[in-house]
C-alpha cells in the first residue's frame, strides 16, 4: 500500500511543482506550508510520524518545522522508489537518510521542503531556504558570509543587488554543506567557498577553497541554482554519481 497517513493540522496539502531553473533528473520534490499555532497535541501521532526526544523539548515552532520537513521527505521517498522511512536526527543533527537514497530538508517561515533522488544518480543534494534579507542587513552581515573576493564582486555591482547577492551567498553555502558533509565527513564554513558567477536565471557557479576530501579538493567547481519560492530565497546543489564535477544539468 502507498496511501499515506492524512495531513496533520498544522500543514497545508503537499506541492510537488518544481520551482527551480533546471530539473534534476530521477530527484522528487515536496513541500509544505506549516503554522505553528494550529500543532494539536495528537499531530505527530496522527502522521505516524515518531517525535524524537530532543524535539519534545523543543517550542512548537521547532516541532511544527520537524514534523513538516518529515512529512515531505516521507511522501518524496515513497514517490521516488515506495521506500517508507523518516530520516531519524543523526548525531551532527543532520537528517540520516536509507543507504541508498540522498536527499536534503529546509524549513523556513513557514515553508519546509524535501528533496530526494537515487544514490546511483545523485550521491549528494543540499537545499537550503532562506528569508530574503534586507539590504540594510546584508550590509551588515556581508564580512561574516562573503570572501574577500566575493565582496569586491559585490562592491563592485549594483547596489540593488547587495540583498539578493548576500541571502544567495549565505544559502548557495548552505546547501553546498548539506550535499558535500555526507561525502566528506568533514565540516566547513562561509570562507571555504566562493560565488564565482551568478545569473538573474538562477544559476550560480561555486569553487572550493580547501581541501576536503582526495575527491574533493581546493579549486574545484560546482554549479548550483536558486530561485525565490513563496517570497523567499531557494537553492540547491546537486551532485551527480556520474562525475566528480557535476553541473545542475
Amino acid at each position: 500500500m502507498n496511501r499515506l497517513p492524512a495531513l496533520p493540522a498544522c500543514c497545508t496539502p503537499l506541492r510537488d511543482e518544481w520551482p527551480l531553473p533546471l530539473a534534476l533528473p530521477g530527484s522528487v520534490w515536496f513541500s509544505t506550508g506549516f503554522t505553528p499555532a494550529r500543532l494539536t497535541a495528537d499531530d505527530f501521532a496522527s502522521s505516524a510520524i515518531e517525535m524524537p526526544a530532543s524535539i519534545q523539548r523543543s517550542v512548537a515552532k521547532r516541532q511544527t518545522e520537524f514534523l513538516a520537513g518529515r512529512v515531505c521527505a516521507r511522501a518524496a521517498m515513497l514517490q521516488l522508489d515506495g521506500t517508507r522511512a523518516i530520516p531519524a536526527i543523526g548525531e551532527d543533527r543532520a537528517p540520516v537518510w536509507p543507504a541508498h537514497i540522498s536527499g536534503a530538508i529546509t524549513h523556513s517561515n513557514g515553508t519546509a521542503a524535501a528533496i530526494v533522488g537515487l544514490k546511483s544518480q545523485w550521491q549528494g543534494l543540499g537545499m537550503d531556504l532562506e528569508n530574503m534579507l534586507s539590504t540594510e542587513r546584508a550590509e551588515r552581515l556581508a564580512k561574516e558570509i562573503l570572501t574577500p573576493d566575493e565582496l569586491r564582486a559585490m562592491a563592485a555591482g549594483a547596489a540593488q543587488d547587495i540583498a539578493l547577492l548576500v541571502t544567495l551567498t549565505f544559502s548557495v553555502k548552505e546547501s553546498l554543506f548539506k550535499a558535500l558533509f555526507p561525502l566528506v565527513k568533514k565540516r566547513f564554513y562561509f570562507e571555504h567557498a566562493q560565488v564565482l558567477s551568478w545569473s538573474r536565471e538562477g544559476h550560480v557557479r561555486l569553487r572550493l577553497l580547501t581541501d576536503l576530501s582526495p575527491e574533493w579538493q581546493q579549486g574545484q567547481e560546482l554549479d548550483a541554482q536558486f530561485a525565490l519560492y513563496h517570497g523567499q530565497l531557494l537553492s540547491v546543489v546537486a551532485i551527480s554519481a556520474a562525475s566528480d564535477f557535476p553541473p545542475c544539468r
